[in-house]
């Protein structure tokens, strides 16, 4: 019998892109929720204690609420919200996180989806302080721009309407006092001892991303940016959905495009840079490996189990 998957907030933005992956698998059965009916809890209960697989794409108390709801059916939940990202009794959704990790994923009842941001910076500081490439205790700055969609459904009309709350500028800063939901999950995966400063920012383009750490030669214990590069190729060797990039591809871009990987749910690697300064930036779709295209990642590791 095909395992029964739930998507608890459908009509969101992410859920939305969950179903768009979902629909029309044969290894699956997809349960819905009528729109009508989104906001019954008694609904929304039976089908959490129906579903094999409950993927929770809700804000954070709504999430929490979905989790007690299912208390003792057995029910294995991947959270898409920020509420269990740091919670030790869940396993953190990105399955490159290190070897062995997609097996923990495939395990567990509770799995934390991460951020778009954080999946991003995670993935650029994780292999070096897990190598010892970069110091635990280093002071890591990390700037990222998104696609608008990442804001949800508020954002996307204030950027797509010409009503009174339309938002006219082609990019801009927020999170400015510098405390962003995803510094907290960047942080303990990131193997940091010290919060990273993150600069998040916003572009009129609706999906897509670049995640930026740059760090001086100095402060790392690396001999050279080869050196830095080596250990992101030999941490993401095998993988089927984080590439990096050669050094001499990096280096023959003149720019990069943040909608580059908008639509796909792979990310990808440069190390820009010379032997003094580097700069490390991740590309994907805020809403693909960011986003929904993990949370089928995860799924379909558990499936298997």
């Amino acid at each position: 019998m095909a395992p029964k998957i739930f998507v608890d907030g459908e009509h969101g933005t992410t859920g939305l892109q969950i179903l768009e992956r979902l629909t029309g698998r044969s290894d699956i059965d997809l349960l819905s929720i009528p729109h009508a009916d989104r906001h019954d809890k008694d609904v929304r209960k039976a089908l959490l204690r129906e579903a094999d697989f409950a993927i929770l794409c809700l804000p954070d108390d709504a999430a929490r609420e979905s989790v007690a709801m299912a208390e003792g059916a057995g029910t294995r939940f991947i959270d898409a919200s920020t509420a269990h990202r740091t919670n030790p009794n869940w396993v953190f959704g990105f399955k490159e996180l290190e070897p062995g990790h997609g097996e923990k994923i495939a395990q567990a009842q509770y799995v934390a989806n991460p951020g778009c941001y954080s999946t991003g910076a995670i993935a650029l500081i994780r292999p070096l302080t897990q190598a010892g490439l970069l110091p635990k205790d280093a002071l890591v700055t990390i700037f990222g721009v998104s696609g608008y969609t990442g804001g949800g459904k508020g954002l996307i009309a204030q950027m797509e309407s010409n009503g009174e709350d339309a938002i006219d500028a082609p990019y801009f800063l927020y999170a400015t006092r510098l405390a962003h939901k995803h510094v907290p999950e960047t942080q303990k995966y990131g193997l940091l001892e010290h919060a990273p400063l993150f600069q998040p920012s916003v572009g009129r383009f609706p999906q897509g991303m670049l995640v930026q750490v740059p760090l001086h030669m100095a402060a790392l214990k690396a001999s050279s940016r080869e050196a830095v590069h080596a250990a992101l190729v030999s941490h993401y060797n095998g993988s089927q959905h984080v590439r990096v990039a050669a050094l001499a591809e990096s280096d023959a871009l003149p720019r990069l495009d943040p909608t580059q990987l908008a639509g796909t749910d792979t990310m990808d690697i440069h190390v820009f840079g010379h032997d003094n300064q580097i700069n490390l930036v991740a590309s994907l779709d805020n809403l693909g490996k960011g986003a929904s295209g993990a949370c089928v990642q995860a799924l379909d590791l558990m499936v298997q189990v």
